[in-house]
């Protein structure tokens, strides 16, 4: 099983380190899972111009794969303005329609308050 984990962010450590902190309790839980962290800090990524993910190259096609090769996907998100930041919504927009169809994913958010939870009802979940 394939488990990969998005920090959503390239700035700020927070999300990312909320996200070490499930995905170590992913290998805990799953010790023969190959999981993934993709810190989006650390990658240089083009934004989607609607081609098909495959055809880009570097750290963009790298990301796009692993995410689509995924068997399950973590999205870890920082609350900026009460939506998702700009880094994660151009993921979004890299992966075809159907990307996480018959995957299971769940998702992370760091936040301010605790109703920022509504966030990821109104942006992620659709």
């Amino acid at each position: 099983m394939k488990i990969v984990g998005i920090a959503g962010s390239n700035v700020g450590t927070k999300t990312k380190t909320a996200m070490d902190y499930t995905l170590n309790a992913a290998r805990a839980q799953y010790p023969n899972a190959e999981i993934t962290l993709l810190d989006l800090a650390e990658y240089t990524i083009v934004f989607g111009d609607g081609r098909d993910y495959r055809e880009y190259d570097g750290d963009t096609k790298y990301v796009a794969e692993t995410i689509m090769e995924a068997d399950a996907i973590i999205i870890g998100t920082p609350t900026f303005q009460a939506s998702i930041p700009a880094t994660l919504k151009n993921i979004f927009d890299l992966l075809p329609v159907n990307a996480f169809r018959g995957k299971v994913v769940s998702m992370l958010a760091t936040a301010g308050s605790a109703r920022h939870f509504l966030m990821i009802e109104q942006q992620l979940k659709p």
